[in-house]
């Protein structure tokens, strides 16, 4: 199984009294996303599950990838990790999936799956991180395919 850990790209501060998920991308967000969503697309397999928070930043970061997504509310950015991962069904999951989402919740899930010893990486907004899930006879290792920065691409 493929799991893609994709934090929304640099969105702007919340103004006075604005709900935190009506947020929206910067322009430079908004580069962000469509340097990372090219990439990402070219990658990804036919068929890859692509779940997405409720957030508008993350929504716009999902739509410059170019692929149809589903939103959940599993994914607010002060969802869990154990929610994360029930969602996209690791490491049992037959196909690709991506996570648009938030710190830091990605950063928790990401510290988890590698088994260090911090509670949470940071992923810089806009980044990814592609991890696979290799069947070994002493039990389920996770790899990393690859790291990507917008910045990069």
């Amino acid at each position: 199984m493929d799991l893609v850990l994709w934090r929304h790209a640099e969105a702007v501060d919340a103004a006075p009294g604005q709900p935190d998920l009506l947020r929206r991308l910067t322009p430079k967000g908004e580069r962000q996303a469509s340097r990372v969503g090219a990439w990402l697309d070219r990658q990804l397999p036919d068929g890859a599950k692509i779940w997405v928070s409720p957030a508008k930043r993350t929504d716009q970061t999902a739509k410059a990838l170019g692929r149809k997504y589903s939103t959940t509310d599993l994914l607010q950015p002060q969802c869990n990790m154990e929610q994360l991962l029930e969602l996209v069904q690791w490491p049992g999951g037959k196909r690709c999936v991506v996570v648009v989402g938030h710190q830091p919740v990605l950063g928790q899930t990401l510290s988890h799956l590698l088994g260090f010893s911090e509670k949470e990486c940071a992923i810089k907004k806009g980044g990814l991180w592609w991890l696979r899930c290799r069947e070994h006879p002493l039990g389920n290792k996770t790899a990393v395919v690859t790291v990507q920065a917008p910045e990069f691409l």
